[in-house]
């Protein structure tokens, strides 16, 4: 015997309903096909309920639709979210010498720098953290409680005079920029500097031919001063000769001691740091070298770039993301002397002879009679203080003979 329900599942009607009429969901609206079975084909209670289940589940519901704004504003989001979406990163590929292929296609063509005071150490300028060479390894000269003392500001209005003694020594003109600083000014030169960030404060990069809407010194500088209690500026030629000739130039409004813009601790850094939370968003690629990256908050906006664009460091030793093994897929570091391994750069880069023109310009010297006191060697004090006594060397610094070189390589 047959119940009703069979009778309606396999004959495809009901008491209520005509030939092949479709139930309708309670919930959604939509119909439910039924699975017609051949009258003479038994079916027991459990393909019954079976067949009911599936039944059930076998609803035709519309697909979403998606308007033509929705997907315009979708594509929109992503784009503005990777400006620089055309730069692809293969991690495979992502070396020295891939990135100077795409500085030379002008791949990269808004290049950030991040430099410390390692690019100045080949002009003679002692850094201030390397032990023995370090300038706060050699600070006992000046009678001072710690090292740090000389750039702090709450200690200078107490006294003076250590600060003023050192500043005689790192006034510009007194060094001689190096091949790093005029590889940086050939990047401004070819119009792929978008900013150099420096911690420096011997305006080198500024005698390197930078100008200064394409530098942000961000532990201040020597070419402008004021005062220290009311801010006031005051001319930084008259500063100068105050200090050289052991005077302590004095603010006319309150009599505050004036110092040149110097950024000492517990001051603020300059207003144009800041850009870098525009400049890093802009940037393809970034270069970081001669730091410690120690100092805050200099040290942190090195993480400031998006996730995609690669990061080359060119330093004696690995620094803060860049001592991480393994690396970040985006990140590069050649390690090891740094004049040498910007000379491997500019080699694969080809501006072997743009390098040389450059230096000849600025310097109005032939480029085989430059001076040049040799790399410091952290660690070698004893090398560093008979390079620094026995004064520069004269050698061939001509572009072509260093670069044959066959120990060097990328």
């Amino acid at each position: 015997m047959t119940s009703p329900c069979n009778s309606t599942l396999v004959n495809g009607k009901g008491a209520n309903s005509g030939e092949g009429a479709a139930r309708k969901n309670p919930l959604t609206g939509a119909g439910i096909r039924r699975t017609r079975r051949p009258a003479n084909v038994k079916t027991n209670k459990e393909e019954l309920a079976l067949v009911k289940n599936i039944s059930r589940l076998t609803i035709i519901e519309k697909p979403l639709s998606v308007t033509r704004e929705q997907k315009t504003k979708t594509t929109d989001r992503h784009s503005k979210r990777l400006p620089n979406s055309s730069v692809k990163v293969d991690p495979k590929l992502l070396n020295l010498r891939s990135i100077a292929a795409q500085i030379v296609n002008r791949r990269y063509r808004n290049i950030v720098v991040m430099a410390g005071a390692g690019i100045s150490t080949s002009s003679g300028i002692p850094d201030f953290r390397t032990p023995g060479t370090g300038l706060y390894d050699n600070m006992k000269q000046f009678d001072i409680p710690y090292p740090e003392a000389i750039f702090d500001i709450d200690y200078f209005i107490w006294n003076p005079k250590p600060f003023f003694s050192l500043a005689k020594t790192l006034y510009p003109g007194n060094y001689k920029p190096n091949d790093i600083h005029y590889f940086l000014g050939l990047l401004h030169d070819k119009g792929l500097l978008l900013r150099l960030y420096t911690q420096n404060i011997d305006g080198l990069e500024r005698a390197a031919g930078i100008p200064s809407e394409k530098l942000v010194e961000a532990h201040g500088t020597f070419s402008t001063a004021s005062c220290s209690l009311c801010n006031s500026s005051y001319p930084s030629e008259k500063a100068k000769a105050e200090i050289l000739n052991d005077e302590i130039p004095r603010c006319k409004t309150c009599l505050g001691i004036v110092k040149p813009d110097v950024v000492f601790f517990g001051e603020s850094l300059a207003k144009d740091f800041f850009s870098y939370r525009k400049d890093f968003k802009r940037s393809d690629l970034l270069i970081v070298m001669g730091t410690s990256l120690e100092i805050e908050p200099f040290a942190s906006i090195v993480n400031s770039v998006q996730p995609h664009v690669p990061r080359l460091l060119l330093n004696w030793d690995p620094v803060g993301p860049f001592k991480q093994t393994p690396l970040k897929h985006t990140d590069v570091r050649k390690l090891g002397n740094l004049i040498d391994s910007v000379r491997v750069l500019v080699k694969l880069l080809g501006w072997a002879t743009d390098l040389d023109e450059l230096i000849k310009r600025e310097t109005g010297a032939s480029v085989q009679t430059r001076t040049d006191p040799g790399p410091m060697v952290p660690g070698n004090p004893e090398l560093n203080k008979q390079a620094q006594t026995t004064g520069p060397s004269t050698y061939p610094h001509v572009a072509s003979k260093f670069y044959k070189r066959p120990d060097i390589k990328a």
